[in-house]
């Protein structure tokens, strides 16, 4: 009997996460099929419940439910429970588990990929949602020095800045920790080593896929531009930055580390990320990328 594996995430035609794992479940021969679920929010709770079924190992979950999906699962492990978002799902006997692989993700592509370590350095985090949340804390446990977060719901910003907080308190973390305000990045150079994008601006398919969330004037060179979007492989910002002088990082690695963690959680395997890599290659770059 076949098993499925979904992404659940409202809109979905950006992805081309079954694509990635499709091949990886191929490649060791699983009768498992990996499919899109796109979800509108009110069906939510119908679709989740549905995971429960034998035929389904699990689900990744995206935008804009990471947050959402936390009081629909039966347990959520301890870091998905500290950042406050899910990106993975996991059934097992009709006990729906969740985990966040996003932090995993965004590490080991900064480290990996980007030869950067944050240890003593400044940060800016662009968005509140669930994938800067994974962020945050990634950040907080590598020791960033300084941490500012903004957003264009600034109330959004401001309750985040007090989650993280709490934390460092609560861990005797020394973090100076700051909102910016969204107009506030269009009249001053953005002072930090480090400024990742956790928005969905510059996502192909969406309805601001052609814009930037900062103008180049405001990027100062030799700082490192992260844009955790991945389709397409340069974003309008990232673009941008690489036109100012600064070092620039797209979203592909840390969508294939995280998609590899997840992999591992739903069949105990471990993913060939190299393969992982050239089949998300050839998607991004063909005609579609999707």
């Amino acid at each position: 009997m076949a098993r499925y594996i979904s992404l659940i995430g409202y809109p979905l035609k950006h992805s081309f996460s079954p694509d990635l794992h499709q091949v990886v479940l191929d490649h060791y021969g699983l009768d498992v099929r990996y499919e899109k679920w796109e979800t509108q929010a009110e069906k939510l709770p119908s679709v989740i419940n549905m995971l429960k079924q034998p035929q389904n190992l699990g689900a990744n979950v995206t935008v804009p439910y990471k947050e959402m999906v936390l009081p629909l699962i039966d347990e959520v492990d301890d870091l998905a429970k500290l950042v406050g978002a899910v990106n993975t799902i996991v059934n097992k006997d009709e006990k729906l588990s969740g985990f966040n692989t996003d932090v995993y993700g965004f590490l080991r592509a900064l480290s990996y990929d980007a030869k950067f370590e944050p240890a003593k350095k400044r940060a800016l985090i662009l968005g509140a949602g669930g994938a800067a949340r994974a962020v945050s804390f990634g950040l907080l446990q590598e020791k960033v020095s300084y941490l500012a977060i903004a957003n264009r719901t600034q109330s959004r910003a401001e309750v985040l800045a007090e989650f993280l907080k709490s934390y460092c308190i609560a861990e005797g973390l020394r973090v100076e920790l700051a909102v910016i305000p969204w107009q506030d990045l269009e009249l001053r150079k953005v002072e930090c080593q480090l400024i990742v994008n956790c928005t969905t601006m510059g996502m192909r398919y969406s309805a601001e896929g052609s814009k930037s969330p900062l103008s180049p004037d405001v990027i100062m060179k030799d700082v490192l531009v992260y844009d955790i979007v991945y389709n397409p492989l340069e974003t309008p910002l990232l673009k941008m930055a690489r036109e100012a002088g600064a070092k620039i990082l797209g979203g592909l690695p840390m969508l294939v580390y995280q998609g590899a963690a997840s992999f591992k959680l739903w069949t105990g395997k471990e993913a060939p990320v190299d393969i992982m890599f050239a089949v998300a290659k050839k998607a991004l770059l063909g005609k579609s990328g999707s």
